[in-house]
């Protein structure tokens, strides 16, 4: 597959983004999907400067679940316990505040996502669609094949383990037993990319992006897909230049849901029916995080962009972060926080985009978006350390 963008400067360095993902895909052909980043994409990260810190933050614990291998795992939080998981097989449970283990289990086989807990139930996937499901003291209560690969970490509610696969399937499983109560299919498109896509609950439905650039909202109880609206249109002549896969967990505030799209948009829509507010065209590996007043995402070139949410106006944007491979962001506080591929947590404000203070972890990538647990934020590196920052 090759791709040809005539013109601009813009339009050929956008193509030399969609090249390098050229060998990504010819990897995962067979599995359906693309990898966000390859090896062969070769554009120099920034080296960082000097800031001025002007926000104090503290380290005020650290813990180690094990390392991640090739997938973005998610760490989950509910009722201020922090949940994660290793491509090892360990799944853990740590006090939000203290980092203190407050369980562990193991799986038979290596894991390929992040957990999903409300609490009392605990779920991960592993390889060749495993899911298993423990209780609020780690003990294993079922284990299910869902016959597909699942990348992004199940969402735990209403009775449910909600899983996806990397093949469209959704299915819901009964939280208790694993029983599949029901099942969503879509059809496939040429490509995809094979990354973690997030799902949330908003009101009584679960909201989740799709391949071709599709949001849509499922009810829990049966799985019927109550809306589905576009939030951007593929591209392109290759299937490489048209992937347009929704990125990243959408961002849900009050009757507002935000999306990106890797190739596509940024976009706005209403949580009730889908119907559009705004959207702009816009790349994001990652996906977005909202505030009451913005939305903010970084585009594939590591550039953090912050947008008025009710119109879609660009507010600011930080370039100094560039080809850094920003993993996905937290709005928090008074700061925009992510981190990158040495390690590196960023604390932006939500003002104007200028730092406001660095931490450096143990140097490995930081994918996943900080999660909060009571006072504590909480980042997972590859290498599997989780840190509980605290903002003084």
């Amino acid at each position: 597959m090759t791709s040809s963008f005539p013109g601009t400067a813009k339009n050929q360095q956008h193509g030399n983004f969609v090249r390098a993902l050229v060998v990504a895909a010819a990897c995962a052909a067979t599995l359906g999907g693309c990898s966000l980043f390859s090896k062969s994409d070769k554009r120099t990260p920034v080296d960082l400067k000097p800031i001025t810190q002007t926000l104090s933050v503290r380290q005020a614990w650290r813990a180690s679940v094990g390392k991640s291998g090739p997938y973005t795992l998610q760490p989950a939080v509910a009722g201020g316990t922090v949940y994660a998981s290793s491509n090892g097989g360990k799944v853990m449970a740590f006090d939000g505040t203290t980092g203190r283990t407050l369980w562990e289990a193991r799986t038979d086989i290596d894991l390929t996502s992040g957990p999903g807990s409300d609490g009392s139930v605990t779920a991960v996937a592993g390889e060749k669609g495993a899911v298993f499901a423990f209780d609020n003291s780690g003990k294993q209560i079922w284990k299910k094949q869902v016959n597909g690969e699942v990348l992004s970490a199940p969402l735990v509610g209403n009775g449910l383990v909600v899983v996806r696969t990397t093949d469209t399937r959704v299915l819901g499983l009964d939280a208790q037993t694993g029983e599949r109560r029901w099942i969503y299919q879509r059809s496939q498109t040429p490509l995809n990319l094979r990354a973690a896509m997030g799902m949330t609950f908003a009101g009584d439905g679960i909201v989740m992006g799709f391949p071709g650039g599709k949001l849509g909202v499922l009810a829990p109880g049966n799985g019927v897909l109550r809306w589905e609206s576009t939030v951007s249109y593929p591209k392109g002549v290759s299937e490489i230049e048209r992937l347009n896969d929704v990125t990243g967990q959408p961002a849900v505030n009050g009757r507002q849901v935000c999306a990106t799209t890797f190739q596509g948009r940024v976009a706005c829509l209403e949580l009730a029916n889908g119907q559009p507010q705004w959207g702009k065209d816009f790349s994001s590996p990652t996906g977005p995080t909202q505030d009451d007043t913005s939305l903010y995402a970084s585009d594939e070139r590591s550039v953090v962009h912050a947008f008025d949410r009710q119109n879609g106006n660009e507010r600011w944007k930080n370039d100094q972060l560039l080809y850094r491979r920003l993993g996905a962001p937290l709005a928090l506080g008074r700061s925009v926080v992510m981190g990158d591929y040495e390690g590196y947590v960023h604390f932006l404000s939500r003002e104007d985009g200028q730092f406001l203070a660095r931490l450096k972890t143990d140097g490995s990538e930081i994918t996943a978006a900080p999660v909060v647990a009571g006072a504590s934020m909480v980042v997972q590196t590859r290498d599997g350390n989780l840190y509980g920052f605290v903002p003084d």
